[in-house]
């Protein structure tokens, strides 16, 4: 036992440890080339789509993103998948996904692409909304508001509102609240329409924390209530409903 004591631990080979760094250079290089091209297939397909209009090639329009949504099998306009992936990938600017948010999701495995389009597709069970829970939930919720926005508006449209309000709160919000909110929003007149023909980030993340802490409209206070008038107005309407 005493004779092992000096002997120095065995070193891998610089052989070995060159081709380990090598044969990584080479994955890395390869699944580069592999995005590069996914990302190419996307442009291709958006400009089919729009012809006569000049494509940046450094990121995707609406039109690549549905692109996107065809290769895995997902409708943009009503599976709410797509817009988890677009969270998940990092997505800053609204209708859009830049090449290189694109490539980091690549590289970074939240975009698997190892085999092209069939591996992204395996991954699909793992974006339903419904694994996502509290801030985590919170922060998909607002990215919904601002993916969403058009041009410069720092606001939602109403009728843009109240065609998400049901896909994102499906299942999290009981759906008499939310058909009655959306009604409350389409049936305004006058003054009060023209007011609220826009919504604000501060409105839309309003109605999910009232939601949540304000399960039953009876017990609401509205003389110390802090929410938007948004949300007084729209349990006075409810009020008035039920009076009916």
């Amino acid at each position: 036992m005493g004779g092992t004591r000096g002997r120095s631990k065995k070193r891998p080979a610089k052989t070995d440890m060159w081709n380990s760094k090598s044969k990584k250079k080479s994955q890395a290089a390869a699944l580069e080339g592999t995005a590069e091209k996914l990302f190419q297939e996307l442009l291709d397909g958006a400009a089919e789509i729009q012809p006569e209009e000049e494509i940046d090639t450094e990121q995707l329009n609406m039109e690549g993103i549905a692109i996107l949504g065809e290769k895995l099998g997902l409708d943009v306009e009503t599976d709410l998948r797509i817009i988890v992936l677009l969270w998940k990938m990092g997505a800053s600017k609204p209708g859009a996904l830049t090449k290189t948010e694109f490539m980091e999701a690549c590289k970074n495995g939240t975009l698997p692409v190892d085999n092209g389009w069939s591996s992204v597709k395996e991954m699909l069970p793992r974006l339903d909304i419904g694994f996502l829970t509290g801030n985590e939930f919170k922060d998909f919720y607002k990215f919904c508001f601002q993916f969403n926005r058009q041009g410069t508006h720092k606001t939602l449209d109403k009728e843009m509102v109240v065609a998400l309000l049901p896909m994102v709160l499906k299942d999290r919000v009981p759906s008499d609240r939310l058909e009655s909110f959306c009604e409350f929003l389409t049936s305004m007149e006058g003054k009060q329409e023209q007011q609220y023909n826009r919504i604000t980030l501060d409105q839309w993340a309003s109605f999910w924390d009232f939601c949540v802490e304000c399960e039953d409209l009876g017990a609401y206070d509205q003389s110390s209530s802090a929410w938007p008038v948004l949300i007084d107005e729209y349990v006075e309407f409810m009020e008035d409903k039920l009076k009916k």
